[in-house]
């Protein structure tokens, strides 16, 4: 990364920024292009330089774009309960913003662009132990669509352009910085609602099983698909382990509310029963090693968003 001349789309949101600090911090010259919506300027580091600026602001992007040698395009709407009722902007931004990169790209001389995908694009497990990247993509929210199709768009257009492509399925990612909204992020979630002395509320019965893997472990996975030299790939970029949202209810009322128990209510339409990664691909391809335990990194994001509170 030492030198390299990299472009990080929606780098102050809480994946890009603990993604430009790394690179940063690996000696590369790093661009954030950030709307702000729902990113933070104070999180972009020292020593990257900040474009407050759209994805559909073609003119904006194609400045950016021009300096740049790799892009990674984490800037969306990411939230699955909310896409369904905001679907026309959940599309604007999540597919017509990728596409506007796309004209941004022609004849740039960027060779590599890395896309944050989501397991939402899969369709639910039924009974598999758990999802390839080859596995059916039948997307049962509107974000996931915006995001499989996104993922067509770039595979296919970035070889006319000459550009290498690496997309990403990212799953339930969770650590330090993650701010709070209710619709994203579930560890975070939790903890506000019990912090903010209300009861966890689960919906469904609580025995749908995900994939929680650290924003760290996302990073340095992220990393090696830039260094990756292949032209085109899909990688799942997950923990490989299975925890119900039971379960997970179960750690943080154990740290925070001892004795309190979670309100179910239904089923939030959109939401996948059951989805883990397979990510023998990205162990064997990209070397991607996770590293990092759920158990280990709640007391750090509980102290985090209890300083949050006084603030």
């Amino acid at each position: 990364m030492n030198g390299q001349k990299i472009l990080v789309t929606g780098g102050a949101g809480f994946i890009g920024s603990h993604l430009t600090a790394a690179l940063v911090k690996a000696g590369a010259h790093v661009v954030v292009y950030d709307n702000l919506s729902t990113g933070r300027q104070e999180n972009v580091p020292r020593g990257a330089h900040l474009i407050k600026a759209d994805m559909l602001d073609l003119t904006r992007l194609r400045l950016a774009v021009a300096e740049a040698d790799i892009v990674v395009h984490l800037a969306a709407r990411v939230s699955i309960r909310a896409s369904m009722d905001g679907f026309y902007e959940d599309a604007e931004t999540n597919l017509m913003g990728t596409l506007n990169l796309l004209r941004a790209l022609r004849g740039s001389h960027v060779s590599k662009l890395v896309f944050a995908s989501s397991m939402a694009v899969y369709a639910d497990m039924n009974g598999q132990p758990s999802i390839k990247e080859s596995d059916t993509t039948e997307p049962i929210s509107a974000y996931g669509i915006s995001k499989l199709a996104a993922e067509k768009y770039l595979l296919l257009l970035g070889r006319t352009l000459g550009i290498k492509v690496a997309v990403l399925r990212y799953f339930n990612t969770y650590g330090p910085g993650q701010r709070y909204t209710p619709y994203v992020g579930v560890v975070t979630i939790f903890i506000n609602r019990l912090l903010n002395h209300e009861p966890i509320v689960i919906y469904g019965s609580g025995e749908q099983r995900r994939d929680f893997v650290s924003v760290y472990d996302v990073v340095r996975c992220t990393i090696a698909a830039m260094n990756w030299p292949g032209d085109a790939g899909i990688f799942n970029v997950g923990s490989g382990k299975a925890t119900s949202v039971n379960d997970l209810a179960g750690m943080i009322i154990h740290k925070l509310a001892p004795g309190a128990t979670a309100v179910h209510e239904a089923e939030q339409h959109g939401e996948i029963k059951n989805s883990i990664a397979d990510i023998g691909h990205a162990r064997t391809t990209l070397g991607y090693r996770p590293a990092d335990q759920l158990a280990d990194f709640l007391d750090p994001i509980i102290a985090a968003h209890k300083a949050n509170l006084t603030l």
